[in-house]
């Protein structure tokens, strides 16, 4: 989304000081990502993709709070040299959360995850109530 400044006569240098990127300290350049999701129905239930390469899987948090799934992560990273009199030394902090609002349908109770080669997968299982019925005769009466 961008922000459409507007011309205002009376104000021009305070409305442009409000409606730049970096007025609260941030900066054009400033990036913010949350993992791609891909997110596919099936009659058995919905099976969530994020790529997030990098990580173990000990680093996610997934949980279910009032029809509500979070998934979050937070990772700290720091350089392995342990030298007393380093010159540089750099730290990396990741760190995201998604929330996603279930259907009527998914089955909160048997939600299973995994994460397997940078892929963090979701199967969010159909209600039984909600899988499709198979198909049946019905018998016409006199």
């Amino acid at each position: 989304m961008s922000i459409i400044t507007r011309n205002n006569s009376m104000f021009p240098s305070l409305m442009n000081e409000f409606l730049r990127p970096d007025w609260l300290g941030g900066s054009e350049n400033f990036v913010s990502t949350l993992p791609a999701v891909n997110i596919k129905e099936d009659d058995m239930g919905f099976n969530l993709e994020l790529a997030i390469p990098g990580m173990n899987k000990n680093d996610f948090d997934v949980e279910v709070d009032k029809d509500v799934l979070t998934i979050s992560m937070e990772k700290k990273t720091e350089d392995e040299k342990t030298e007393e009199n380093y010159t540089r030394r750099e730290f990396s902090y990741s760190s995201f959360k998604r929330s996603f609002t279930l259907p009527d349908t998914v089955n909160s109770d048997n939600i299973k995850a995994k994460y397997n080669e940078g892929i963090l997968s979701l199967h969010l299982p159909k209600k039984e109530e909600a899988l499709p019925k198979p198909k049946r005769m019905i018998e016409i009466g006199k």
